[in-house]
């Protein structure tokens, strides 16, 4: 049994390590490709390590590459997450960001076009599946992504409000720095950019499932050993066509589990009515896996 665990730990972190230099490849395309022909900003500790790289050229001696900024900005929060999250997650996270600076710095751009509103889309895009796919696999980007863990499991709250801030704070500056209509070409970016690393990334997304099925009891074996979700019992509802006697079941997911949620279903009653929407916001306890 060790062994099995062992094998299974090992394939996990070849898997997080593969995802890592994945990111790293992708976030420097969209870097060396499209946002600094473009003139655009990235969002989080990106765009400070590139507002960072402005700064210095025309105030300092020495030029502070962004691939530089980028490593050296993340060392602080390097440490938050070693004491507030965990190990395993601050090696990978290491691993990525430093992967990621490297890659910045060594992958020759390749000159397809100075147009802004190409480079803020498709900047954006890259970036936001690179993105997305590090954080599906269980690794961390760094930057804001460790300051929103930690703060949501102090506080229950998101880091939404200070992602806005530093964000705004980025636009401001592409907006000083290279105009006002560059800074609007960055929140294309970020907009983008935000976009398609929801549509990757589908953990963080809440649904509310409702099941209508005469097999209570075989449901809520099939979907509890797919999914560690608690569900509630309605007992004693009734059919208005046949007038049946029904059993209402109410979960919440994400939509990360949707696929395993509909193969318990068709194992247990593929006759069941089930009924999915969004959630907005949740009170109370929601399990969420530990990185």
């Amino acid at each position: 049994m060790d062994d099995v665990q062992k094998l299974i730990r090992r394939h996990q972190s070849i898997t997080k390590a593969s995802t890592a230099f994945i990111y790293a490849i992708l976030v420097s395309i969209a870097m060396n490709f499209f946002w600094t022909p473009g003139h655009i900003y990235s969002s989080g500790i990106t765009g400070l390590a590139q507002l960072l790289t402005t700064v210095s050229s025309q105030t300092m001696p020495v030029t502070i590459s962004t691939a530089l900024g980028l490593l050296v900005l993340n060392i602080p929060l390097f440490f938050v997450a070693w004491k507030n999250i965990g190990r395993n997650f601050t090696i990978f996270t290491i691993i990525s960001v430093v992967l990621a600076s490297i890659m910045i710095k060594s992958l020759n751009p390749i000159h397809l076009t100075t147009d802004p509103i190409i480079c803020a889309i498709f900047g954006g895009a890259v970036n936001g599946f690179g993105t997305g796919t590090a954080l599906k696999n269980g690794i961390s980007t760094g930057g804001l992504d460790i300051l929103g863990i930690v703060i949501r499991r102090k506080t229950g709250k998101s880091i939404g409000t200070i992602n806005i801030i530093f964000n705004m704070f980025i636009v401001v500056a592409a907006g000083f720095e290279y105009g006002w209509p560059y800074a609007f070409y960055s929140v294309i970016g970020l907009v983008v950019n935000a976009r398609v690393m929801d549509m990757v990334y589908t953990r963080q997304q809440r649904m509310q499932v409702m099941i209508i099925t005469d097999r209570p009891k075989t449901v809520i074996d099939s979907v509890q050993n797919h999914i560690r979700r608690g569900i509630t019992i309605v007992h004693d509802a009734e059919g208005a066509y046949h007038h049946d006697t029904k059993t209402i079941l109410f979960t919440v997911i994400s939509r990360y589990e949707m696929s395993e949620l509909e193969e318990a279903m068709e194992e247990s009653d593929p006759k069941a009515f089930v009924s999915i929407s969004d959630t907005v916001k949740i009170l109370g306890h929601f399990y969420e896996p530990k990185l």
